[in-house]
């Protein structure tokens, strides 16, 4: 017969034993650890620089410090000393840091239990790190929404006129081309070669639809007038009028 309990692994006192009282406390000790079992974290790897007595952490690989060589044990803070017990798959623990209820599976803790609720979630991360800001946060090679009905709407809304609803595009970081309603509501497309000067490109007027644009359209006249296409427009350096096609022939237009 083994000297331990097979689960917890708590010593039992054994028949003649002497000092029985230290085999009981021993065995108090590690049930005071192991019910209603609580991690700070479950994959820590460096020690705390000033654990509170009976604090406890499920060690993950590549331990350091005093944890050095205990790689998957548990590591509780006892009596000025680390107390280390090597966990069973299919304990259980409410992981602190986290704030979720994690099961150890393959000698790994992970998160079980009831089935995911994807609503009012805090944020996201898929493969990468969300943080307050960027609450969804994607790392990868590409992001697909797909059509599922009639069509596919991608939304973005702002909740006052002078706020902003845009696409920013970046370089290193840093913006270098914007299109939305940037502090207006009206469209604007701005492009930047620094990230800190903007320069509108165009302008789109939400109220009449008319179009800003921060270079006039240059479209040389054709030298068979004829071929030219109604509407095209180019600024006639000559005479410093700005002309229009109106499908028979070049009128200046002021």
């Amino acid at each position: 017969m083994s000297d331990f309990t097979p689960n917890l692994s708590m010593p039992y006192i054994l028949p003649a034993q002497a000092q029985k009282h230290v085999t009981h406390n021993e065995a108090i000790e590690l049930l005071d650890l192991l019910v209603q079992l609580t991690l700070e974290e479950s994959g820590a790897t460096v020690p705390p620089a000033s654990p509170a007595e009976g604090e406890s952490w499920g060690i993950g690989t590549g331990a350091t410090g005093d944890w050095v060589g205990q790689d998957g044990q548990i590591a509780t803070w006892r009596g000025g000393g680390w107390l280390f017990v090597a966990p069973i798959d299919g304990w259980t623990a409410w992981v602190r840091d986290i704030g979720e209820l994690q099961v150890l599976n393959s000698g790994v803790w992970v998160t079980k239990g009831a089935a995911f609720e994807p609503q009012n979630v805090a944020m996201i991360g898929v493969n990468t790190t969300a943080d307050a800001i960027n609450r969804l946060a994607v790392s990868s090679e590409a992001t697909l929404l797909n059509n599922a009905g009639a069509g596919h709407q991608l939304k973005i809304n702002k909740a006052g006129g002078s706020n902003t609803a845009s696409l920013l595009y970046q370089s290193g970081w840093s913006g270098r081309a914007e299109m939305g309603l940037s502090g207006s509501d009206d469209f604007s497309i701005k492009v930047s070669a620094d990230g800190a000067s903007w320069f509108t490109a165009i302008g789109i007027d939400g109220t009449d639809g008319r179009v800003r644009i921060n270079q006039v359209l240059h479209v040389e006249p054709s030298a068979t007038p004829g071929t030219a296409a109604a509407g095209d427009v180019y600024f006639d350096s000559t005479t410093n009028k700005l002309r229009c096609h109106d499908g028979t022939g070049w009128q200046d237009l002021f």
